[in-house]
């Protein structure tokens, strides 16, 4: 599994993109011909500090994305992976009940 990280408008820290790489594992257990997965980090400077994490994972002949909004990249990043992993879940299942059929 190819892993890219972009983050935009500011320097992701190594440790941030470690426990990135730890937390996209966790899909391999569902799923393991997981091509690439692209993961987009922002910083948006408001009231608040929003923090946004996208990832988009391509498998063989689909394209899976999530996209959480946070105050903090950690939260975002296991809420994006926790989404991800129930939409390979639910895309397994159907592949699996066309076969039966």
């Amino acid at each position: 599994m190819k892993v890219q990280i972009t983050s935009r408008k500011f320097r992701a820290k190594d440790s941030l993109k470690d426990y990135i790489k730890r937390e996209l594992k966790h899909l391999e257990k569902f799923y393991d011909e997981i091509l690439s997965v692209d993961v987009i980090l922002s910083f948006t400077h408001l009231k608040d500090s929003i923090k946004t994490v996208e990832m988009v994972v391509q498998i063989p002949g689909k394209t899976f994305s999530s996209k959480v909004n946070s105050d903090d990249f950690r939260k975002a990043v296991k809420a994006t992976v926790e989404k991800l992993e129930r939409q390979i879940k639910s895309y397994k299942t159907k592949r699996k009940a066309k076969v039966r059929a």
